[in-house]
């Protein structure tokens, strides 16, 4: 970490203020950047070397997620094209250099509520080794300062029966029903 990155600390927590022109987005939109266990874990803007720190296999702790490192650098540069819409946030061991956790808020924009923002937490995982460790906890806190900051007015999420519990200990609540449709594969265009 360079020393002209951080402006004041605070509460064993540093915080920093300048933007990071490497990431997805600007490092100036997340509530603080957190190091913790003496600096080593640190949260932070998706950056695009992250493939190289086990982004993929990170991802496969949580679902079908195998892609190649040209498919991640494609897809990355697709998102940072939108930076209004795509905010992914990732934990690394800095000790190993190591993703360990990552969540996305992707922003909706809608035509009711005043054509209003909504946005959608997605692909919230940690790493198994690194869980009960409240690193999940942090990222949700991270997903709901950035979805004020842009202005959404609700963040939704889809999550399996069992992780309810977390998500209402984040201050969510269970509401409705959530449906799926999966369509076949098609050729690209």
């Amino acid at each position: 970490m360079e020393s002209n990155e951080c402006s004041s600390i605070s509460n064993n927590n540093i915080i920093c203020s300048n933007n990071n022109n490497n990431g997805l987005f600007p490092l100036s939109m997340m509530n603080t950047t957190r190091y913790y266990n003496d600096g080593d874990i640190q949260f932070r803007p998706l950056e695009i070397d992250d493939y190289d720190k086990g982004y993929s296999a990170l991802l496969c702790q949580l679902t079908e997620a195998k892609f190649t490192k040209s498919q991640y650098i494609e897809r990355y540069n697709q998102m940072k094209k939108e930076l209004d819409n795509y905010y992914v946030v990732v934990v690394e061991d800095k000790s190993k250099s190591k993703i360990i956790g990552t969540g996305t808020l992707m922003v909706e924009k809608k035509f009711i509520r005043g054509c209003a923002l909504c946005g959608h937490i997605e692909d919230i995982v940690v790493d198994s080794t690194y869980r009960g460790k409240n690193l999940g906890l942090k990222m949700i806190e991270q997903l709901k300062y950035i979805g004020t900051l842009v202005g959404c007015y609700k963040l939704i999420l889809d999550c399996d029966e069992n992780n309810v519990k977390f998500y209402e200990k984040c201050g969510f609540v269970k509401k409705q029903a959530m449906m799926a449709l999966y369509l076949p594969p098609q050729p690209k265009l």
